[in-house]
Parts: structure tokens; C-alpha cells; sequence
């Protein structure tokens, strides 16, 4: 074999590597590894909104390049830890900035950011999940409202059909990413599915009795039509999904306080993004933390 062949052999192969890591990074923003989830979001992305779509790219590619630069662990680069949160950055900027230059650049510095983030609480071992797109996406519209409020988007709300509690819990996965739309749901269920079938089907449970918990909460029927009280509570279920009973309660326990969360940011005016699952999440783990050993003494399997 010829060093010609030899070095495009491993050029290749670096290559394949990379857009490995970027369809990772998709696919952890639902705590999946798998390229082909992370393939099938974007996919559902773009069939939701090509800007969208493409910003979702640009800011995993821009988060995955900003941890590469920096020299952070290349298996954590590997597996996505670095894309995930400046996707959602990308895609949050694309939903509430007008697509002109300037969002652009958002996405772009708003990714970097995110990945930056991310690398400060992997250092120190703390389970940040998507706090680090939660934090820059806030900074991002606080800096609109006080320096340029008319690249701000006029939000339409939009048109919420009447459905059942399953397509609801199928939008509440589209939500996860912005996306309203009830085949980018079913996608995204299908995509977390290949990867973990345990956590997709907890995950769409955790949407069903979330909506359900906020209808008789007096929620209004059509946001939780359109998944909005669901998908935060589809996040906390992927995180504690497991085969046994016990892991059933720390699901319960994290949608319950995710939905509290939600309801309460109501009155604050802020965008609640998927601050309540990382909230909830922090707590639940916290008490998983004092109360197992308890719970396992009881003979709770």
C-alpha cells in the first residue's frame, strides 16, 4: 500500500469520525450515544424548518470544533458531550431571533459558548445535562431585549388540533427541540427508540402523565395539546428509565417537580426551556441519593 493510499485511507476515516461525533452530539440532546438517533433529529429538524435544521448543524459543528480547539478529552468529544447543548442553542436562537445576520452569529458565539460551559461542569463532574443551552440561550435574549428588541421574532402561537393523550406524548418529544409538528414527534420517539427502547417508552408514559397531571391542574388544553407540559417531563424519564420498579418512582418524582417548576416559571416571565427537567433532575437525584439506600433495605427491587 502506497503513503498515498495510507493517507487517504486515514483521512477518511477521520472524517467518518467527525460527522460520527456530530450526529452524537444530536443525539445526546435525549442522553443518546447513537449516530443514528442523532441522524433522525436532524432530520426531524429540517422537516420541521430548514433554518432551524441548519442551525442545529452549524451549532453542533461550531460546540464540537470550540472542545476539539481547546484540546478538551477526545472521548468525551467523541460521544457528543460537546454538541448537544449548542444544538439547542442553535435551534432556541433560530425560534426566538429573526433569521438575519445577526442571529447567525448568535448561533455561532451562543455554540461556543455552550460548549465552553459544558467543559467546566464535565470537569468537575457535576451532571449538567442541558443547563449550559438553558443559561447561554437566556443571556442571548436578555442581550435582545436590551440592545436590539426588533431582532426579536413576533411569536404566532401556534394552532394546537385536538388529540389524545398519545399524540400529545409523541409532540411532547418534538418539543424537546422546538418542533410542533406531530411526525417530527413520532421521529424523534422512533429515534430514541432504536437507541434505548426502555427510555422512549418512559419517556412517552412520563408525557402522558404529565399532561394529564396538568389538565387537572387547570392547564389550558391547547399548550398541552402541543406537547408543552410534556417535554420536560420525557427528559427526566430518558435520565432515570431503568428495568426495575424503583426506577419507575425517580421517574414519578422528577416529572411531578418538573411540572411544579414549569408552572411556577409562569409567573416569572422567562422562558422555561428545559430548565424544569434540570432542576427536577437535581433534585430527584439528590434524594435518589439519600433515600436508595433506604428504599433498597425495604426490599423495593
Amino acid at each position: 500500500m502506497t503513503r498515498q493510499h495510507c493517507t487517504k485511507r486515514l483521512s477518511n476515516c477521520k472524517t467518518a469520525t467527525f460527522i460520527s461525533t456530530i450526529l452524537n452530539g444530536l443525539g445526546q440532546i435525549m442522553l443518546q450515544e447513537n449516530s443514528i438517533t442523532g441522524l433522525l433529529f436532524l432530520i426531524g429538524i429540517f422537516y420541521g424548518s430548514y433554518t432551524m435544521g441548519l442551525a442545529a448543524l452549524l451549532a453542533t459543528i461550531c460546540g464540537t470544533a470550540t472542545a476539539y480547539l481547546f484540546k478538551y478529552d477526545k472521548s468525551e468529544i467523541e460521544q457528543g458531550l460537546y454538541g448537544f447543548s449548542a444544538a439547542l442553542v442553535g435551534v432556541a436562537v433560530m425560534l426566538f431571533v429573526k433569521p438575519v445576520i445577526w442571529a447567525w452569529l448568535f448561533v455561532i458565539l451562543g455554540a461556543v459558548a455552550a460548549a465552553m460551559l459544558q467543559h467546566f461542569f464535565i470537569k468537575r463532574n457535576f451532571p449538567a445535562y442541558t443547563f449550559p443551552f438553558v443559561v447561554v440561550t437566556w443571556l442571548i435574549l436578555l442581550i435582545c431585549n436590551k440592545f436590539c428588541g426588533d431582532m426579536l421574532a413576533i411569536s404566532t402561537p401556534a394552532v394546537a388540533q385536538a388529540s389524545d393523550s398519545l399524540t400529545g406524548g409523541f409532540k411532547s418529544f418534538g418539543q424537546v427541540i422546538f418542533q410542533d409538528k406531530f411526525l417530527a414527534g413520532l421521529l424523534f420517539f422512533l429515534a430514541v427508540f432504536i437507541s434505548s427502547p426502555i427510555a422512549a417508552l418512559y419517556g412517552l408514559a412520563a408525557a402522558v402523565v404529565s399532561a394529564i397531571l396538568a389538565f387537572y391542574l387547570s392547564v389550558p388544553l391547547t399548550e398541552i395539546n402541543l406537547g408543552l407540559y410534556g417535554f420536560n417531563a420525557v427528559l427526566c424519564a430518558i435520565v432515570f428509565a431503568g428495568p426495575k420498579v424503583r426506577d419507575g418512582l425517580w421517574v414519578l418524582i422528577s416529572i411531578v417537580l418538573a411540572l411544579a417548576i414549569s408552572l411556577l416559571m409562569l409567573k416569572t416571565g422567562i422562558p422555561k426551556l428545559t430548565f424544569p427537567f434540570v432542576l427536577a433532575t437535581w433534585i430527584t437525584l439528590l434524594l435518589k441519593n439519600k433515600l436508595a439506600p433506604r428504599i433498597k433495605r425495604g426490599n423495593i427491587s
